[in-house]
Order: structure tokens, then C-alpha cells, then sequence
């Protein structure tokens, strides 16, 4: 039968104490650990001369033992009898000295200041869900009063929020100093056991109350003191360590393939984010060799975005191919610094063997790498948008050796919204790339100053989809029928990559961006090389008022229109473009604005797939032919949309005619605007494939 109480009320109350004990008997309770596992941040604020007050001894060894090691100057209450009877037989011949008293804590007969440490393990839990923590506050009054200037509360405690939040609290508004101690080792598997760490609060009284409030946090017992400004922080930071013994309890028992457990460790010194862990468990059934339990795989800097590190999908596939029974994905934060593989190693290895399941003693776990390096990443830019939240923009080495520039909201720094690769000064835009074993080890550059950006270079595949499409309108052209001028209305700016190829390598083109963001214009123009001209202009506002006023005002025709905007609402299980984007009533507006020639470019990135049934739905009312192209390992989708009649569109992309058009469009990609680049980095025909 377990002991353990059945709700927090019961574990307040002096008749549930009383009923426990009499079925506890002789055995002593340990919930929060014996003297063994505490003995040391015990005499690091109890000293043996001083007068101790035990608040809520029960049956716990924990008195005898202070006892037996020095502590004389014990005063232990309860408020059951049955247990204050029991303790004083049992310590009367051994332990003449050690006193035992059936007091109410809240009120009890001791003067002023008498106490130079109150000691309570366990009591303060019990007492705080009682009439809403009045109890519990009556006892931290209690305890204030009785101990002396320099006295120290010291409790033991599991930390719920609500209890921790009142003692802190409590303590803080009479101006005491506050420290807060984790103990992470674990506190057995009994079931009259905790899944969750022993915290030990010790609480200074001053002479005169402190005007700002001293709040500290310590892993174990000698932890570095972490000095935080706020109680909410302090809260926080709790909750955390909570959920990483959760965590842990958890992965013992093990996890299966589909799970996504993943946690953050963060600098002990600065409180920052320095490393995510996330930990994949091979599927039910795989093969894996007997001596392949465990293993850590640490993401170089830059890559952290990809879609083999970040995706739930990619991290599966990647476990696969490492044949681990469980192998960790570990990613680096922004804003720390590393200073070589080695030094990462060292300093993950304490953490990561709190997390492997089950295997023999003394087993190698291995940390595998790409290329053995940590990568690159260099800050170049960091800003706040009313809008979008605060951004930055990043120089990193990408896996093929190649170095790119990156802007990235950290709203959601998993994602890159948008990209573009870089050369060095002395490199030609068109320049071939490098032997990739040989990028991978060439040095990175010492500064941004020495790079530019080589515009005929799209990053995303996706966007080389939305290039080739245009090869749609190609088809009518094949029979010798004259260029004519090509309009685009383009709905998204990001870092302006596929703006700027539009206008820069498309003939005859026009391009008008619909940006909601000006401070992403201004990101665009300063970091990305995005030059807006007569050719390419930029309106700031809604993409959806914009669509909407020119199809009011009329006379308005685009023969291509492209959405690349993305929804700032993760929660819908579609980041682009926002739902409003693909509703019946304004498609149809969309479809309006379309020459008879024109197509609708979507970049559809769905990962709910009743929603993403329900996008093509409502486009398909609208466009007779729609041509799909999934974008392999992404989420991704790009949608080409005709306004033809279905029979005319099926014909005019017919594999033969499509393949044709996508030579013409290729051959017109020879020259950017000024005539001096040679042919940018795309193939249409590849990009056209598998429709």
C-alpha cells in the first residue's frame, strides 16, 4: 500500500500526520533524503554550536543523526503526539539530550530570537496548500520571529510553485537574502520516491532589510551562486531543473521512435541558452548492433537550420543512419562562444550520461561529428522589428563549404528566412564551386568586409521552382510568337534573393514586392544586396489590402503572381502563406488580376495534412491546372496554377512542350540586366522534373 498522501489538502492536515504515522510505526519516512544525502549542505549554513529549532520532525532519523555527529542544541517539534511520544521512547536512553516537543508550529512558546537556524524538511510542503498557504505563512512568521539576527531558515523541499512562490515571497518582503539549492542526485525508486530533485532553501535574516531583494541559485550543494534580479526568474529557473529530472525519469524508462524530447542546457554563470539536446530513440524493430547503445551527434554551427537537424523527420532519418539505440542531436546556441570540438565534448559529457537508456557500465559514448569541426557562424547584424520580433543576420558555413548569409527571425530560429550565398571579393559570381572536401577545411573569412553576394544564386529550391515555372509561359513563344514584357507581382520580400534574380536575369521583366515589413526592406537593402529600380519596385503594406485594391481599382494585369510570405501563427500547422492568403473570395480577386496567360505561383508549407487538402480545395476551384513540385527533404510545396481552361493547360504542359519551353527560359538566363554575368546557378529542366 503506498504511503504517499492522495491529494495536497490530506498532506496539511494533523489528522492525516496522525493516521500516517500509527501505520508508518517504527520506520523512518525519508522522503527528501536521509542524513547521508543532505549532511553536506547541512553544515555548510547549521553550525554545530548553534541553537537548531526542527520544525515538523516526525519520525526522521535526520535529528538523531545531527545529533550523533555534534548537534547538541536540538529543539525538535511536531504536532502529533503520537509521534513526539514515539521519538522521545526511543531516544530517552540513547540520546538523553535530544528534546522532542508536541508544538503547533505556527504558534509556538519560545522567545524572540532564541534559534540561530529553524530547520524544516518537508513541513513547509505540507503545511502551504492550507487555506490557501495562511497556514504556511503563519509558520514563516513564526520561524522569522524565533531565530536571531544572521539566523537561517534552511528547508528541504520538492519546490512545487505555489509553495516555493509564498517562502520566497515571504522572505523577500522582509528584506532576508534568498538562496536556492538544487540537488540533483536522484532520490531512489520506492514508491515512496520523487520523480522530481530536493531543493534546499536557506533563507538570511539581516539586521536591517535588505532594499533590493538578493535571490541566488546553486546546482548541488557547492554550486557557483547565480544571482537573479526577480522572483518570477527564480521561479523559472526551477521549473527548469524540475522538468530536466522529469526529463530524465523519462528517458530511463525509454521513449519510442515517434517522440520529440528534447531539452536546452543553459550557461551556468550568464543563465543563457548555450545547447539543445534532443533525443531520438531508433524505431521499434531495427537492427542495431548489441555494442551501439548510445551516441552523440553534435550539429556544426550553421547547419542547425537544415532539415536533417531540425525537423522531427530529418533527426529520425538521421538516427537511422547512425544505428544507435538512442542517439542525442545536440545544436549550439547564437551568442556563445566555443572553443574547439574537444572543449564541446567535455563540457556536454557530465550532462549527456544522465540520458542514455539502459546499458552496461562503463560503456564508450561516442560524439560524432560532420567533418569533425564545430562550423562557422559569424553575427553581422541584429535588429527588432515591431512586426516581427527581433532578427539577426548571419554570415555561416554551410555544409557544401560554401559560405552564406542568413536572416532569421528568433521568433523561430529554426527556420531561415532567407538566403544567399557569398563570395569572396576576389571570386567572380559565377565561379564554380570548390572541391567539397577542400571547402570544408579552408578557413573562414576574418571579416564580412571582404564578401559580396552572388545574385545569380537562389538558396532555397523552392525559389528555383518559382523561377522555372515561368517557363509556363514559354510555351505560346515556341512557334516563333515575338518576347513580350513579363509582369510579376510578388507578394513576400525576405532578404529580396528571388526579387532581385527576377529582375536581374528574367528579359523584359517587371516586379513590383508587397512587403508588410519595412524593417525587412531595410534588411534587404543593407545586408542582401537588394536594389530596387524602375523595374523593381517595392510597395510596403498588406499583401492582402494591396491584391485587394488593385482589383477594385481595375485595369490592373500580372502575368505571373507569387505569395512567399509566411504565417506568423505556428499553431495552425502551416507556416506559409497566412489561411486568409488561400480563401475562395480572394483567389478569386488573384485570378482576376492574371492575364489570360498569367499563372499563380504558391509556396505552400503545410504540415497538417487535412489543412493542406483543404488549401488545394479551394485553389483548385479557382485554377483548371495546377502542377505540384515537392521539394525534397522539406516541407515545401510549390504550386503552379494556370488560368487556362484544363484541356489547354494539360496540352501546353505536356512533358515534350514544358521541356521545350524550360530550353527557351534557360537560354534567355545567359546575361543578367547589364549584360556583364554570365548564367546564374539554375537549371530549368531539372528544376521543372517530376511535376
Amino acid at each position: 500500500m503506498s504511503l504517499l498522501p492522495r491529494t495536497a489538502e490530506e498532506f496539511s492536515s494533523a489528522d492525516y500526520w496522525e493516521r500516517f504515522f500509527k501505520k508508518r510505526g517504527d520506520k523512518s519516512f525519508e522522503w527528501y533524503g536521509d542524513y547521508n544525502k543532505l549532511c553536506g549542505i547541512l553544515h555548510k549554513y547549521i553550525k554545530i554550536q548553534h541553537k537548531v529549532l526542527v520544525v515538523g520532525c516526525g519520525n526522521s532519523e535526520l535529528s538523531e543523526q545531527l545529533y550523533d555527529v555534534g548537534y547538541k542544541l536540538l529543539t525538535n517539534i511536531d504536532i502529533s503526539e503520537t509521534v513526539i511520544t514515539h521519538m522521545n521512547q526511543r531516544n530517552s536512553e540513547r540520546r538523553p539530550g535530544l528534546n522532542f516537543q508536541q508544538v503547533d508550529a505556527t504558534r509556538t512558546p519560545y522567545e524572540d530570537a532564541s534559534f540561530q537556524a529553524a530547520l524544516d524538511k518537508g513541513t513547509l510542503d505540507a503545511m502551504a496548500s492550507e487555506e490557501e498557504g495562511a497556514l504556511a505563512k503563519k509558520m514563516l512568521t513564526e520561524v522569522g520571529r524565533v531565530l536571531s539576527v544572521g539566523g537561517r531558515y534552511v528547508c528541504i523541499t520538492l519546490a512545487q510553485e505555489s509553495v516555493i512562490q509564498l517562502a520566497v515571497e515571504h522572505f523577500v518582503q522582509l528584506g532576508w537574502a534568498v538562496r536556492l539549492h538544487c540537488l540533483l542526485e536522484e532520490n531512489g525508486t520506492g514508491e515512496d520516491s520523487f520523480a522530481l530533485p530536493v531543493f534546499v532553501l536557506v533563507c538570511t535574516k539581516f539586521r536591517q532589510p535588505m532594499p533590493s531583494p538578493i535571490l541566488e541559485m546553486c546546482v548541488g550543494e557547492d554550486g557557483t551562486p547565480v544571482r537573479l534580479t526577480q522572483v518570477p526568474e527564480l521561479l523559472a529557473t526551477v521549473r527548469e531543473h524540475q522538468a530536466y529530472s522529469v526529463l530524465k525519469k523519462r528517458l530511463r524508462t525509454g521513449t519510442d521512435a515517434s517522440s520529440n524530447v528534447s531539452l536546452t542546457l543553459c550557461h551556468a554563470k550568464t543563465g543563457l541558452p548555450r545547447y539543445t539536446l534532443a533525443v531520438q530513440d531508433c524505431a521499434p524493430g531495427a537492427k542495431v548492433p548489441k555494442s551501439n547503445h548510445f551516441a552523440i551527434f553534435i550539429v556544426p554551427q550553421g547547419s542547425e537550420t537544415a532539415w536533417l537537424y531540425s525537423s522531427s523527420e530529418g533527426r529520425k532519418q538521421l538516427a537511422a543512419s547512425a544505428n544507435f539505440r538512442r542517439l542525442v542531436v545536440v545544436t549550439m546556441h547564437r551568442n556563445q562562444e566555443y572553443t574547439d570540438m574537444q572543449a564541446v565534448q567535455s563540457e556536454l559529457s557530465p550532462v549527456v550520461m544522465d540520458l542514455p537508456p539502459a546499458m552496461p557500465p562503463n560503456q564508450q559514448v561516442p560524439f560524432l561529428s560532420v567533418g569533425g569541426n564545430l562550423g562557422w557562424r559569424e553575427e553581422v547584424s541584429r535588429g527588432v522589428s515591431e512586426l516581427s520580433g527581433e532578427y539577426l543576420v548571419e554570415n555561416v558555413r554551410g555544409k557544401d563549404g560554401e559560405l552564406y548569409r542568413r536572416l532569421i527571425f528568433l521568433s523561430n530560429s529554426a527556420i531561415v528566412q532567407s538566403e544567399s550565398r557569398l563570395v569572396t571579393s576576389n571570386t567572380a559570381s559565377t565561379s564554380k564551386k570548390k572541391n567539397k572536401k577542400k571547402a570544408k577545411t579552408r578557413a573562414a573569412p576574418k571579416s564580412s568586409s571582404c564578401l559580396s553576394l552572388d545574385s545569380g544564386f537562389l538558396c532555397c529550391s523552392y525559389q528555383e521552382v518559382m523561377v522555372a515555372g515561368l517557363a509556363m509561359l514559354e510555351v505560346e513563344k515556341i512557334n516563333g510568337v515575338v518576347d513580350e514584357p513579363v509582369s510579376v507581382l510578388l507578394v513576400g520580400l525576405g532578404g529580396g534573393a528571388l526579387a532581385q534574380f527576377l529582375r536581374d536575369f528574367v528579359p523584359n521583366v517587371t516586379v513590383e514586392v508587397v512587403e508588410l515589413d519595412p524593417v525587412v526592406l531595410e534588411v534587404a537593402t543593407e545586408w542582401f544586396g537588394f536594389r530596387p529600380d524602375h523595374r523593381l519596385t517595392v510597395t510596403i503594406g498588406d499583401g492582402l489590402e494591396r491584391i485587394s485594391a488593385l482589383e477594385k481599382e481595375g485595369g490592373h494585369s500580372f502575368d505571373v503572381i507569387i505569395f512567399d510570405v509566411d504565417n506568423k501563427d505556428s499553431t495552425l500547422g502551416m507556416s506559409g502563406p497566412p489561411p486568409a492568403f488561400v480563401e475562395t473570395l480572394f483567389l478569386q480577386k488573384v485570378y482576376n488580376l492574371l492575364s489570360p496567360k498569367g499563372i499563380f505561383i504558391l509556396n505552400l508549407v503545410c504540415r497538417n495534412l487535412a489543412l493542406r487538402q483543404s488549401v488545394l480545395e479551394h485553389i483548385s476551384a479557382m485554377f483548371p491546372s495546377i502542377l505540384s513540385k515537392k521539394i525534397e527533404e522539406d516541407v515545401n510545396e510549390v504550386l503552379l496554377c494556370s488560368r487556362k481552361e484544363k484541356k489547354s493547360a494539360e496540352a501546353a504542359c505536356s512533358p515534350p512542350l514544358l521541356n521545350q519551353a524550360a530550353k527557351r527560359l534557360q537560354s534567355k538566363l545567359l546575361f543578367d540586366a547589364s549584360g556583364t554575368s554570365s548564367s546564374p546557378h539554375i537549371d530549368v529542366a531539372k528544376s521543372l522534373k517530376n511535376l
